[in-house]
């Protein structure tokens, strides 16, 4: 760094003259040459979230390769977690970890050997790289599969592979209102399960499904059903007709039934309504204490009745300061069963929710023996409140839930 002069431009300038594939390379190369930094790797968190690979596509055979770390009690589980700069001895060398975070999606690491005692104005600098990485990422993403491939510790399957692609293309998001986290823990034999969030000028939409079968045939409905609910919100439907529509679809095209759930939060005014098509009752944290937030039920969507109304758009208590927790029957229903969910809920209150995503649907996976009969999906939901007109970011993450700062370990 020149004078406090950012290098965020620069980088992300110098990124697009080289070749999707090779766009990390060059961050790499900079913190080279600008700090003698050794050994520089990338580590991108895989879609389970509970290891990283560290990639490679330099003089491989094929084009990539990736060495997979699980993260649990790591010091990339560490940082993960914290959304902070790690640092540590290494010989005469310093280990650095940083967070590649982009408005709470935790991308990956950015780990390197700096020379000894690297002073504040460097790891800022490191800091500062890393999160053009998060962008450099998410823009040469577009035009690679290198980035995709290595979150997948094994080939999908063609139901996972439609699955995977119905998911938004980042699962956590960070706004000066709300921070919203979603995780998906497939089943043996994925079921379909879905969430969606879009962000507007003024409203959060979000929507979870969950359609019946397993394997092609709850992809497949589940596409109908995404589908439907996207194009739908898109041209400015509103949630009742959203939901219509989705029934429709489903109904029309002989793909069974769903349960669902569809939110929209004004961010101005805080007020939160729902649409519940024969889906589980959200859960909320308030001041400490969790409860189930009890609806009105409305038939599921494509289920053939005798006579459907109207879907009911109802008003949703949110007040600043609530958790909102949004999931499937997985969560439930067999093995799900023997969790108990408030309690985790509450035991988890100070944890961001990307984290505490984690935490709950890792539960239930090994409550079932790491067998899922069925999928377990949450999205869940802090509302910071509509007087929150900033966020308070370091790295890409909200200091909020993740308190910025640096670990030093001897």
């Amino acid at each position: 760094m020149s004078g406090g002069q950012s290098e965020l431009p620069r980088l992300l300038t110098a990124a697009e003259t080289e070749a999707p594939v090779n766009a990390v390379d060059v961050v790499a190369e900079d913190l080279r040459r600008r700090f003698r930094a050794t050994k520089v790797s990338f580590l991108i968190v895989d879609l389970t979230g509970r290891a990283v690979a560290r990639l490679s596509t330099a003089g491989v055979e094929g084009g990539r390769q990736a060495e997979r770390i699980p993260m649990a009690d790591s010091v990339y589980e560490q940082v993960i977690r914290t959304q902070r700069l790690y640092q540590e001895a290494m010989g005469r060398d310093q280990r650095v970890i940083v967070p590649v975070t982009n408005r709470g999606d935790a991308i990956g690491l950015l780990e390197l050997l700096l020379p000894a005692h690297p002073g504040e104005e460097v790891l800022d600098a490191v800091g500062e790289a890393a999160h053009a990485l998060s962008y450099i990422v998410i823009a040469n993403g577009r035009f690679t599969d290198l980035y995709t491939w290595g979150k997948r510790s094994r080939p999908p399957t063609l139901a996972a592979e439609i699955q995977y692609q119905l998911l938004p293309p980042s699962l956590s998001c960070e706004a000066a209102q709300f921070t919203l986290c979603g995780n998906l823990e497939p089943s043996e034999a994925l079921s379909g399960d879905t969430f969606d969030y879009t962000l507007d000028r003024d409203t959060l939409h979000v929507s979870m499904t969950d359609p019946m079968g397993h394997d092609v045939d709850a992809a497949l409905a589940a596409t109908v059903l995404v589908g439907a609910l996207r194009g739908a919100r898109r041209a400015g439907a509103g949630l009742a007709e959203q939901a219509r529509l989705a029934d429709q679809a489903l109904a029309d095209h002989g793909r069974g039934h769903a349960t669902g759930q569809l939110l929209r939060v004004d961010l101005h005014t805080g007020q939160a309504r729902l649409v519940n098509a024969g889906h589980p009752w959200p859960l909320r944290l308030r001041e400490g204490t969790a409860e189930t937030v009890t609806c009105e039920v409305d038939h599921p969507f494509g289920l053939p009745v005798p006579a459907p109304h109207p879907y009911r758009v109802q008003d949703l208590d949110l007040r600043p300061g609530d958790r909102l927790l949004m999931l499937t029957d997985g969560m439930f229903e067999r093995h799900g069963e023997k969790v108990d969910l408030l309690a985790l809920l509450e035991h988890t209150r100070d944890l961001h929710p990307r984290e505490t995503a984690l935490t709950l649907t890792s539960a239930v996976r090994e409550a079932a023996g790491g067998q899922l009969e069925d999928d377990a999906t949450v999205m869940c939901l802090d509302w910071h409140g509509p007087q929150e007109t900033q966020r308070h970011v370091s790295s890409g993450a909200d200091t909020r839930q993740a308190s910025a700062g640096r670990t030093k370990q001897p």
